[in-house]
């Protein structure tokens, strides 16, 4: 069978699987040329949750233009993405901050580290970012 696209349900799974992959998230910078950063993050009701710090050039650009994407693709055969464009919120609570650096550090390094990842980066001056999708578009089985 050859690529297909998948499922909403296929995608969301897709994006929790394990192992993880990184995100790569692209933003706007101010002069309108894009911008792309790797990122760790985690499905929250069908959003993508990441975090980052406030004067990031992600962070810059987030605040100043909501719009963004995010590639999540898996390099092993027969190989598969998503692509997740929508519009995020930005959050500087640090109970739900903590919480979600937690919760990140603990999908991409372990359990056992996770809460020395919400330590770490749940703190002021860190933004905590949910993109919610206007489209989706992905293929599995790209190899076949």
């Amino acid at each position: 069978m050859a690529y297909h696209p998948m499922s909403d349900d296929e995608v969301w799974e897709f994006l929790a699987s394990a192992p993880p992959h990184t995100g790569k998230l692209a933003t706007t910078r101010n002069d309108g040329s894009p911008h792309v950063a790797p990122i760790w993050y985690v499905v929250d009701d069908r959003s993508l949750v990441f975090t980052t710090h406030a004067e990031s050039l992600k962070g810059r650009n987030l605040r100043r233009d909501p719009r963004a994407a995010m590639c999540v693709d898996d390099e092993r055969p027969p190989f598969a993405f998503a692509v997740v464009e929508g519009t995020v919120e930005i959050s500087e609570d640090l109970d739900e901050l903590r919480r979600f650096a937690a919760v990140i550090g603990g999908r991409y390094m372990g359990a056992d580290q996770a809460e020395a990842y919400g330590t770490r980066n749940g703190v002021p001056g860190e933004l905590l970012v949910r993109l919610r999708p206007s489209r989706i578009s992905s293929a599995a089985d790209v190899a076949l």
